[in-house]
């Protein structure tokens, strides 16, 4: 026997459906939602590995939000010790001035403020152009883009077309900018832990 079209028995369908997919699609988060966060610790805990110099410590349980200056978030400093020596930190940056909008980057210092190392950890720029950023500035055979080993303290580390000592990525300034951007937020961040820590 099949049901009669009205528009009261077309609600209820629709009701029904309603509630059905909004309970798989619970049963789905609750799911996932935690080897999704899993995951994003593990990759967070590489990074750190991947950029700090050699520690002994817990730098995720020893984590500080720093505020800097004129920002409105903070940023994330993971301090590397050894034996019980601050030797440097990772630090998660970002800047919201990408050409696809926001970027997140680690980057590592030793306890000088040198950059030992980066890791992009989130992006939307365009594959081929901004999204080279993962390598461009890594390149130690190009020193003039290379940010390893240099120091924003003592470096202009901004675009060489904005008077700064950094190459841009080719036709990926706005991409370069924000990097850089990233980096300086992070340089400040890790001086202020690292005066306030010593």
């Amino acid at each position: 026997m099949s049901m009669k079209s009205s528009v009261a028995n077309m609600i209820l369908s629709l009701g029904c459906i309603t509630i059905v997919a909004g309970a798989l699609l619970a049963w789905v988060y609750n799911t996932t939602s935690g080897p999704i966060e899993q995951a994003k610790q593990e990759k967070q805990v590489q990074a750190i590995r991947d950029v700090t110099p050699d520690f002994d410590n817990q730098p995720m349980e020893a984590k500080a939000e720093i505020k800097v200056l004129e920002d409105i978030d903070h940023v994330n400093v993971f301090p590397a010790m050894k034996d019980g020596k601050l030797v440097g930190a990772a630090v998660e940056s970002w800047d919201n001035e990408g050409f696809s909008g926001h970027i997140s980057i680690m980057f590592g210092f030793d306890i000088e403020g040198n950059v030992t190392g980066y890791t992009v950890l989130s992006h939307e720029e365009t594959p081929g152009l901004g999204a080279k950023m993962g390598e461009w500035f890594s390149d130690t055979a190009n020193p003039s883009r290379c940010v390893i080993g240099r120091n924003p303290a003592t470096e202009d580390m901004h675009v060489s077309k904005d008077g700064g000592a950094v190459d841009a990525i080719t036709a990926a300034t706005i991409t370069s900018r924000a990097f850089l951007n990233a980096l300086r937020r992070a340089h400040a961040a890790f001086i202020q832990y690292r005066d306030l820590n010593q």
